[in-house]
Formats: C-alpha cells, structure tokens, sequence
C-alpha cells in the first residue's frame, strides 16, 4: 500500500545502515527525552510515586470519613492511621471521567484512559511510566512495576502495551541489591553497547528520508527518531549502571510469602522492598498491584475467599469478613507510610518526598462500579490532613491529582490523559 506525499514509500521501508535495519512508524508516504538531556541534572532532591492499586477495591461505608475538610471524623479503616492524619488525604467523589467495564478497568487505573467494556480500545502510557519517562534517568531502575501475584500490571508503555510485573521480593531485592556476576555484567554492558550502535549506523539513512518527506511526515518522523534517541540514552546509561555495583542494604534477601492467600502477608513484604528500593535510591516510581484473592486471607474471622466476599451482595457476615480483611490492607499501608516517615533523607523524611496513592479501579466490587473510586493520598510534600468530599453523582476527575503530582515532581505540564488541570484542594506544604 502507498501513500503520496512529496514522495513515494513502500510500507517495508527501513532505516539501514551496515547491515542493520530499523523498521519505520506509520508515514503518510507510506501511510519521543534524548533531544536534549534533561535541563535539571539530576542534582535537585528526588521527588518519588508510589501507587499502590487494589483489583478489588475498598467498601465505602467503612474507608469513607464523616464530614469534610480538616474536622472530618475518621471512619473504621481509618482509625488506625490516626497518627498520620496530617500526612494523606482522603478524596471522596472522584474516578477517571469515561472510564467503565468494572474489572476490565484495571488496565485503566493509572492510564485514566476509557479502553472500552470488552478492553478491545487502545490504551495509553500509565502515570508511573509518564514520570519514569522524563525522570527515570536518574536511578538504575527508571521504574519498578510488582504486583502480588502475577504478571499483571496498570502500567503501560506509550503505545499502550501492559508492562509485565514482578511478584516476587525475593527476585526484587536480588534485582535490587545482590551485584551481578562478572560475566553477567560484561554481557549486560555488551547488550547496550549492541543496542546503541545500531542507533548510529542507522542515522545518516533516517536524514537522508527525512529530506524526501513532506512537512507532516518529517514530524512524525522526527516524533519516532526521538523515541528511539530517548532509547539510545537509556541504553548508554544502562551500559554505565551495568559497571556500577548495587547499593549494599545489610539485610538478608527476604523469604516469599508461601501461602497464596495470605494476601495481606504479601503485601507487607513487597513494601519493605519497595521502602528499600526507594531509601537506596534505587528506583523512585513504582506502581505496585495488589489484585485480590480467590482464596480465603489468613485472618481471625475470615472464613470465606476474598473474591467472593468483595462480591457481597449486602450480606451481612460477609461484609464483616471482608472489612476485616480491608481493614488489615489499609493497615499494612499505613505501616508503609510510617516506614517512609521515619527514614530521614537530607534533613526530611522519606514520606515527604515521596507521594503515595492507593487506589482501585472499582469503587463498588459487588456491582463492579467503576465511579466512586477509593482514593488514599500520601506524602509528596502536599498539605494533607483533609478530606476532599466530591460530587457522588457527578464525579470529579482523578487524573487531576496526577496532574498535581507531575507538577510536584517538577514537569511543566497541565494536563495528563483526558483531564486538564490540578486537583481543587490538595495544594503543596
């Protein structure tokens, strides 16, 4: 199939160049961050996100405080979290505007991207990876997507494919802090220098097609030959982490939580590899699934799975059960925060530049409404201690606290996704 511009290109045209080839976006004719290195250096204190998605949500009655702003009365899962009041916000009302299909919408939760009831719609780059895009450069990891259990994950690239997620601590931390051998590092480094040639063998042909094009495929090849540079430069740069040893923590490597459906177990444990990763530097935005068990949590009083007791119906025994598990959740990220809290980074706490979102893409499971989202903030240098109550029946845009947070982290941006704009009420300390 051909196109016509100012030339001709059959659609198998390649960029080559010393017997490499490299193959070309969609053009007319035929049908993005190395530019520039970023400006601030990476001398400034890091700024992190940490979103933390639950498959399964949270039941309002229980997570949603009484009255609004500073003077709100803590509910039952927030109880617990009273010494941290000042630290997180809690946002009522909100959900990300299009956004339905109940479970399918987990692919949505960090994209605010509507991919339709049947996910069959295209989706696009999650908020972690937008992050990691334009500041991930600065640590080895430019981001770390986990869940606790399973390859799934809301984290997708720019041309919206799912990044698939590790769901082991154990396989994390050896990632994280256990040094290579000397050959794997020689072939790590060998793999980048590999990457990075191809790059510029290929060059001179991508200028030389580009002279042929008409304006509107010159940009959009100049969009993808960015892409690939921005590639280019990660990959110099894990030619460079390659040589560099891992930073020592002087724990030992954690043991995996055996039992399947200690769903709670699980979760704390991948959170102290996570406070690692984030208090070495290692990596500073990761996203982090918890997407619910069928079996049942080994918890007092829990006696049925936790799938199906998220799917309630408004039974009475099992909405007890399950607050007992959502409670034991909300908890474990509470101990999350505290571990952030106490850990002092440069005169202030670890917590205070990190922003902690824990979220669902269901706010009611046993209907599997998507509106309504639970939504726990942390962190990030922001004025907390609020409750942000928004319209039930006319829900406010979430990704408008992305917005925020991408501002916070020192992007020049308004907007993310369908949402322009930062959240009304949560303004930086």
């Amino acid at each position: 199939m051909h196109f016509v511009t100012r030339c001709q290109l059959d659609r198998r045209t390649m960029l080559r160049g010393a017997g490499v080839a490299v193959g070309l976006p969609w053009l007319s004719a035929m049908q993005q961050a190395f530019a520039k290195p970023a400006a601030d250096g990476g001398a400034e204190r890091p700024r992190r996100f940490v979103a933390m998605t639950l498959g399964l949500g949270l039941h309002a009655e229980n997570l949603e405080p009484v009255g609004v702003g500073s003077d709100y009365e803590p509910s039952r899962y927030l109880r617990p979290l009273e010494d941290l009041r000042d630290r997180y916000t809690v946002v009522t009302g909100s959900s990300h505007p299009g956004v339905t299909g109940g479970h399918r919408a987990e692919a949505s939760l960090l994209t605010a991207t509507p991919v339709g009831n049947a996910g069959g719609g295209r989706n696009t780059i999650s908020f972690d990876q937008y992050l990691a895009k334009h500041r991930g450069h600065h640590t080895r990891y430019p981001s770390l997507v986990l869940s606790s259990r399973g390859t799934n994950s809301p984290s997708y690239t720019e041309n919206g494919s799912m990044i698939p997620a590790e769901d082991s601590p154990s396989r994390l931390f050896r990632r994280l802090f256990v040094d290579d051998t000397p050959a794997e590092r020689t072939r790590q480094a060998d793999r980048a220098k590999q990457g990075r040639s191809i790059m510029d063998l290929v060059g001179d042909d991508a200028n030389r097609l580009s002279r042929e094009l008409g304006r509107s495929d010159r940009d959009r090849l100049d969009a993808y030959l960015t892409s690939v540079r921005e590639l280019e430069h990660r990959l110099a740069e894990s030619e460079a982490w390659a040589s560099r040893p891992k930073p020592k923590v002087g724990v030992p490597v954690p043991q995996d939580v055996r039992n399947p459906n200690d769903f709670v177990g699980m979760q704390r444990l991948m959170s102290s590899v996570v406070k690692l990763a984030l208090e070495t530097d290692s990596s500073r935005f990761v996203s982090y699934h918890l997407g619910g068990s069928g079996g049942v949590v080994p918890i007092d009083g829990v006696e049925q799975g936790y799938h199906a007791l998220s799917h309630h119906g408004k039974d009475g025994e099992k909405l007890e059960q399950l607050a007992l598990v959502e409670e034991a959740i909300v908890s474990a990220w509470g101990d999350f925060l505290r571990e952030l809290r106490d850990t002092n980074e440069q005169g202030e706490s670890l917590l205070d530049r990190t922003s902690v979102l824990l979220t669902s893409n269901l706010g009611n499971a046993s209907n599997h409404d998507n509106r309504n989202m639970p939504v726990l903030f942390a962190g990030g240098g922001f004025a907390h201690g609020q409750h942000l109550a928004f319209d039930k029946k006319r829900n406010y845009a979430l990704p408008k606290l992305f917005v925020s947070v991408a501002q916070q982290t020192g992007l020049e941006t308004d907007s993310f996704s369908t949402t322009t704009g930062t959240m009304q009420g949560l303004e930086p300390a």
